[in-house]
């Protein structure tokens, strides 16, 4: 075999049969394009109509893709072959998929396409009032926060505090005293919980949403479970709120949030427009018209709004009665007593009116 043109000295030590048809010179593929893999026989080099090189045949030391660099010394376009990603430039100016800078000079990347950073975003902490102080904190949440430096858990603590009493009067103050504490201690369970709640009294449902899956996360309880299914509720997401106040055995649940997430449940079957089955998510052994509890004034109400769905109006009035009768006893209690006691009421004055019992019975266990 005859060496090529420029070769000298060097041989192809493969046979001619073993070299792929159309091989380029030193056995790169030549993709096809008849004459790639000639030797340079000395002709010259070819040229088009008007007298410039051709494509790939520069011979003044100019790029073969223009006669005129630009001042920047980049090239407007860049031919390239099938698989090569190198491109800085498309025909249209624009920057190609291989050129990663100037794709994000061009369009900045969205980092947060969820708004998951409503928490971290600006704000400004509420003022604390001089009467406020960390101690006025329930103590059991307080403890959570000693995982804290002192100062740190003094200002998470004051924020909860007023987040607590102004969640009634002031929801949205409330939430904003509520995301406060978590900017500072957002590992704590508590604040979490506090910033959910917040949350939902706004009406901010997806948040709540969020923040109540990251409360259950940290501490492993389901004691919010209904508070969830209703924020799917409110999230227009019925189904997914029954789907998930089933996860969890309802024997497993303290029977406060038993009762609460009934109520859920019930009222995720109104909003199906299954009112049988809405009645019959509320009648629980705690649906007791003779006992009050704390949850009980919320059972009675519901199980009314049920009842005046299906069109049972008088039934439906003396359950509203009772809620109402059961929320006067309950008023009449020690609200600063937090030990669980028996309540005895005078039931001489109203037949109906039901015993207060801040202690779960035989029927409710």
């Amino acid at each position: 075999m005859s060496d090529s043109p420029g070769n000298e000295g060097r041989r192809d030590p493969r046979p001619h049969g073993d070299r792929p048809t159309g091989a380029r010179s030193g056995g790169r593929p030549s993709g096809g394009r008849p004459g790639a893999g000639r030797p340079n026989d000395g002709r010259p080099a070819r040229k088009t109509t008007d007298g410039a090189p051709a494509r790939g045949k520069p011979t003044d030391g100019k790029p073969a893709w223009s006669k005129t660099p630009p001042a920047d010394g980049k090239p407007p376009w860049k031919k390239s072959g099938p698989g090569d990603e190198k491109r800085l430039w498309t025909k249209g100016g624009s920057p190609a998929r291989g050129d990663r800078d100037a794709r994000e000079r061009e369009t900045p990347e969205d980092r947060d396409p969820f708004g998951t950073r409503s928490v971290r975003s600006r704000h400004e902490d509420p003022v604390i009032p001089d009467d406020v102080a960390p101690k006025q904190l329930d103590r059991v949440a307080y403890n959570e926060l000693k995982t804290l430096s002192k100062e740190n858990a003094e200002g998470v603590a004051n924020h909860l505090v007023m987040a607590a009493r102004l969640i009634e009067t002031d929801p949205a103050l409330a939430h904003q005293h509520a995301i406060s504490a978590a900017r500072r201690a957002g590992r704590i369970g508590v604040v979490r919980e506090t910033l959910a709640i917040t949350a939902y009294a706004t009406g901010d449902f997806a948040l709540a949403l969020r923040e109540l899956r990251t409360y259950r996360r940290i501490t492993g309880r389901d004691d919010q479970l209904p508070m969830m299914v209703d924020s799917e509720r409110g999230l227009g997401r019925p189904e997914r709120g029954l789907e998930l106040g089933r996860s969890v055995p309802r024997a497993s649940l303290p029977v406060p949030v038993q009762v609460e997430l009934a109520i859920a449940m019930s009222g995720a079957r109104l909003d199906l427009g299954h009112p049988d089955a809405a009645l019959a998510e509320l009648e629980i052994p705690q649906l007791d018209p003779a006992t009050a509890y704390s949850y009980s004034p919320a059972l009675f109400g519901a199980y009314g709004v049920v009842l005046e769905e299906l069109g049972r109006s008088e039934e439906a009035e003396e359950w509203f009665t009772r809620a109402d009768v059961a929320a006067a006893a309950l008023d009449e209690s020690d609200p600063e007593d937090d030990t669980i006691e028996v309540v005895e009421e005078d039931l001489d004055e109203a037949d109906d009116a039901p015993t207060v019992n801040d202690e779960p019975g035989e029927h409710d266990r």
